[in-house]
């Protein structure tokens, strides 16, 4: 629960998606703009929330990434100084902000793909799923190697 508030915080306040004093929006939220930031604190609190084995840090680069990348899609695109200065005003709201929703969709297409690998590995200790190299995998070649003289 600390984790996707942590993540409200992180994605909505400094993007003025949620209204503070903090910070002044140059234009309005946009309508899909609130329900990229629900996704992002839903889906990164699953993310934090399912249990992983002791000692595996994978993933933690790939998490900080996808919520970035959803600051980057749900901010202001001429509060942005970064897009202004190499794009100008106009760039910001005629190139940025076109490309804003692609990237809130490859950012919560992110941040689902990870919660659903680190699901996936939730059971994975250190003897759990270890490969067994005697058993052929599904589409291995390793049959072929018995035809060869």
């Amino acid at each position: 629960m600390g984790a996707a508030a942590l993540s409200a915080l992180a994605v909505g306040v400094p993007t003025d998606v949620l209204d503070t004093p903090f910070f002044t929006r140059m234009t309005p939220v946009r309508w899909w703009e609130v329900p990229v930031l629900a996704l992002t604190v839903v889906l990164t609190g699953l993310w934090v929330a399912i249990p992983r084995p002791a000692g595996d840090v994978r993933g933690r680069g790939g998490i900080v990434g996808s919520v970035t990348a959803a600051v980057l899609a749900v901010g202001c695109p001429v509060c942005n100084k970064v897009v202004v200065g190499l794009l100008g005003i106009s760039g910001a709201l005629g190139i940025w902000a076109p490309a804003q929703p692609a990237l809130a969709a490859l950012s919560l297409a992110a941040l689902s793909a990870a919660v659903v690998v680190r699901w996936r590995r939730r059971g994975c200790g250190s003897e759990a799923c270890t490969v067994d190299a005697s058993t052929p995998r599904r589409g291995s070649q390793s049959h072929l190697a018995e035809d060869l003289p």
